[in-house]
């Protein structure tokens, strides 16, 4: 994605989360599933095996996905756009929890911006800031 579309989902999905409470309740009845997911750490074939197995986010597909989205792989942008996308298209199905890796200390630490800044020099320290403003 050109890098303004990228800063554009992430302006919605900060708008989005300002408007949540901390903390999130999440409930089903008995024939509802919901599939949580945690520690992507930008492993982006893991996502796509999780989606393989236990269907996209729907109406009637719940996802809680419990953070540390980021870092140690190499797709961790990626993640974030499908996730982000997912969570502004359903977002009464789909749940982000932050976690320790969505920090920019961790980030610094374990390559999520310097994997940002080598994929889009012009743009790469906009998109971190955007990025470090929705975490």
């Amino acid at each position: 994605l050109h890098a303004r579309y990228v800063l554009n989902l992430l302006h919605e999905t900060r708008k989005h989360l300002k408007q949540l409470p901390n903390i999130s309740h999440v409930s089903t009845c008995y024939s509802e599933e919901v599939t949580v997911c945690g520690d992507l750490h930008g492993q982006l074939d893991d996502l796509f095996l999780i989606f393989y197995k236990n269907g996209l986010p729907s109406p009637s597909k719940s996802y809680v996905f419990n953070g540390d989205f980021v870092d140690r792989g190499k797709q961790s942008l990626e993640i974030l756009v499908i996730l982000f996308t997912f969570l502004l298209i359903y977002p009464k199905e789909v749940h982000l929890n932050r976690g320790n890796h969505e920090d920019h200390m961790v980030n610094l630490r374990y390559g999520f911006c310097a994997g940002l800044s080598a994929m889009s020099r012009v743009h790469g320290k906009k998109i971190l800031k955007m990025f470090q403003n929705v975490f």
